[in-house]
């Protein structure tokens, strides 16, 4: 799957490119619409990114030129907006036009970046979902974490919040230090309880903050399985439990 990014700031794109490798896309990024509307046979996307604030008039001309071949369930098509500057009736020509979804271009703030991320699953093939879909963790699930510190050697230990198949989300507890932990590190000495099995994957960190995105590197084949499988079971546990209170 290949998303094509449209966008002329290199922040988007670095964010773009940390948080939605879990979803399995290739990216190309162009920082000319009409260079990218050129070459849209070749390159062929699954998804396309295009920042307004970056083209304010281009935008829509993208959206139409693609749109001409390529409907929203074969490429879809998320417009980044600007705060109060993309008006409602801006919002309300995009979804007009073909887009799929419109979000804030202010993408280091979490709940944007997952807007961003939902919408890009929607579309993911069916064999891609399993990897895609996180699962907010509860107490039962018995899924813990931690790792250690190359910088310090020391142990981090804290809450497991959401699980894929392609990473977690972690809430460090009093044990991280206060200058965190870098971004794109790779973390190797990990331990990851899942059910009654203890799996040693090779982490890598996607977004860092006061909760930790990290992003399986590796891992054992024989774990992967175990991990795959108990994903596969997560609803039925999930529906155990409920019908047990």
């Amino acid at each position: 799957m290949k998303l094509l990014l449209v966008l002329g700031s290199d922040d988007n794109c670095d964010i773009i490119s940390r948080s939605i490798r879990p979803l399995g896309f290739e990216l190309i990024r162009y920082r000319h619409v009409l260079k990218a509307m050129d070459n849209i046979d070749e390159i062929n996307p699954s998804a396309i990114v295009v920042s307004a604030k970056d083209f304010p008039r281009h935008w829509k001309i993208l959206v139409q030129f693609v749109r001409s071949e390529r409907p929203k369930e074969i490429c879809p098509i998320i417009v980044l907006k600007s705060g109060k500057s993309f008006s409602t009736e801006e919002t309300s020509k995009a979804f007009f036009l073909g887009v799929s979804g419109v979000v804030d271009d202010a993408l280091n703030k979490p709940e944007e970046l997952d807007r961003l991320q939902n919408i890009l699953s929607r579309y993911v093939p069916v064999h891609e979902k399993r990897k895609a879909h996180r699962f907010i963790v509860e107490p039962w699930n018995r899924i813990g974490f931690l790792f250690v510190n190359a910088a310090g050697k020391s142990i981090i230990t804290g809450d497991v919040k959401t699980i894929s198949a392609g990473g977690l989300s972690f809430l460090p507890d009093d044990s991280m230090p206060k200058e965190g932990i870098a971004q794109n590190s790779e973390l190797k000495e990990c331990s990851l309880r899942i059910g009654d099995a203890i799996l040693s994957p090779v982490c890598r960190v996607i977004r860092n903050g006061r909760v930790l995105s990290l992003e399986f590197a590796s891992f054992n084949k024989d774990q992967r399985r175990i991990l795959d499988q108990y994903l596969d079971e997560f609803p039925l546990l999930e529906s155990r439990i409920d019908q047990a209170s």
